[in-house]
């Protein structure tokens, strides 16, 4: 496939993914940010990081911006490889779970494999010539 439009077919199953997660780290960050930023700063920023790359995400995938999805999709899965790794070797410095904690793993790993299928669509859906 080659149709060069990323929001159709299993486009829109990511375009729901990253929509779910868009509204759940929102509101994750949010509450956390609003009551108890004082415990954990680091990783409820983080989480706020996440929510805002999720909704570029969703925004760009939905309405076939190409460019803005590679690079916010690219730099979802930077940032839950980073974030990912340091919250197991660093712990100390994450007194708190943030969305990409342990690659996603709070999320059932989702945060981790969203980036990898939504580069492999946006690959495969490229327009070719």
């Amino acid at each position: 496939m080659s149709s060069g439009t990323v929001n159709t077919g299993f486009g829109r199953i990511l375009v729901f993914a990253y929509g779910i997660l868009a509204l759940s780290a929102t509101a994750r960050s949010a509450v956390q940010l609003g009551t108890k930023a004082d415990e954990a700063l680091l990783p409820y920023s983080l989480s706020a990081l996440a929510a805002a790359v999720y909704i570029v995400a969703t925004w760009a995938l939905a309405t076939d911006r190409r460019g803005i999805a590679l690079a916010a999709v690219v730099f979802e899965l930077f940032g839950v490889l980073v974030v990912g790794t340091t919250s197991m070797t660093l712990s100390q410095d994450y007194p708190a779970a943030t969305v990409w904690s342990e690659f996603g793993r709070g999320y059932g790993w989702v945060p981790l494999a969203l980036p990898i299928l939504g580069l492999w669509w946006l690959w495969r859906t490229r327009p070719l010539g």
